[in-house]
C-alpha cells in the first residue's frame, strides 16, 4: 500500500534512530569483525557474526549503561570472541570502538533527510557518544534540530529513560512527534510504551532474521512500514 502525505499531516517533527536507520552499521561492524573472525574460521559469515554481536552489544549496554559507546563496541567485540573461543586483542577491540565515523551512510539517507527537513523538524535519538555521532553527521551532510545521545542520557536504548528524555523535549517544544527507526528491539518497543507512533524503516526487508539488532521478543507492530528512507520521504513530503 502506498501512503499519502495526509497520513503524516498531524506531525511536525521526526525523531530518528541513527545506526541501522540512517547509517549502515551492519556493514561498518562487519568490516572489522568479519576479517578478524575469518582468520580463525573461514566459513563464518558476516550474518552469523552480526547475530552474535547483537546479543553481546545489548548485554554490555544493559549491564554498563554509563560506558562510552566506543567502549561498548570494544567490550561487545570481546564478548563475541569469548563466544567463538578466540580472544579479541586490545588492538582489534579498539579498532571497532573507533570505527563509527567510518560506517557508511545508506545511499538514500542524505536526500531523504533533506526532503523531510523541508516539512519536519529533525531530531536524533541514538545509542552513541557525541564525538562518534559528529563523524556520522558529517557523512549524512544534514543539520539536525536536536540531538540526544546515550552519552547525554546515561543509558542505552531500549532503556525507557532515553524515550522519556525524547518525549520530554518534544513536550517542552510543543512538537507533535513521530519516531522513525529500523530496530524494533531498540526503538519501536520502548517508543510504543512511551506513547510514540512509529515508522519502521525495514532495511532488512529482503533478508531473513534480525542481523545486528536482537529479536525484540514482543509482538510490536509499528504504525507504518517502509523498505527504505527514500520510500518514507516520498510518502511523507
Amino acid at each position: 500500500m502506498v501512503e499519502t502525505t495526509t497520513e503524516f499531516g498531524e506531525y511536525d517533527a521526526l525523531s530518528f534512530d541513527c545506526y541501522g536507520t540512517l547509517i549502515d552499521w551492519e556493514t561498518g561492524i562487519a568490516a572489522v569483525i568479519g576479517p578478524w573472525a575469518r582468520r580463525f574460521d573461514a566459513a563464518l559469515t558476516d550474518e552469523q557474526l552480526l547475530v552474535t554481536y547483537a546479543a553481546e552489544e545489548a548485554r554490555v549496554a544493559r549491564e554498563q549503561p554509563a560506558l562510552p559507546y566506543p567502549d561498548v563496541l570494544a567490550e561487545a567485540f570481546r564478548g563475541v570472541g569469548e563466544r567463538l573461543g578466540h580472544p579479541v586483542g586490545d588492538e582489534d577491540a579498539a579498532r571497532l570502538g573507533a570505527s563509527v565515523p567510518d560506517w557508511p551512510a545508506f545511499g538514500d539517507s542524505h536526500d531523504a533527510l533533506m526532503a523531510l527537513r523541508r516539512r519536519f523538524k529533525l531530531i536524533i535519538l541514538s545509542n552513541v557518544d557525541r564525538e562518534s555521532f559528529e563523524g556520522s553527521r558529517r557523512r549524512l551532510g544534514v543539520r539536525f534540530d536536536h540531538v540526544i545521545t546515550a552519552q547525554d542520557v546515561g543509558s542505552y536504548k531500549p532503556a525507557q529513560r532515553n524515550f522519556d528524555v525524547l518525549t520530554g523535549y518534544a513536550r517542552g517544544e510543543g512538537l507533535r512527534l513521530l519516531h522513525v527507526a529500523q530496530s524494533v528491539f531498540h526503538d519501536h518497543v520502548p517508543a510504543r510504551r512511551a506513547g510514540l507512533p512509529g515508522v519502521w524503516i525495514n532495511r532488512r526487508h529482503d533478508r531473513p532474521g534480525w542481523g545486528a539488532t536482537p529479536d525484540p521478543g514482543l509482538p510490536v507492530t509499528p504504525d507504518w512500514e517502509f523498505p527504505s528512507l527514500a520510500a518514507f520521504a516520498a510518502a511523507a513530503t
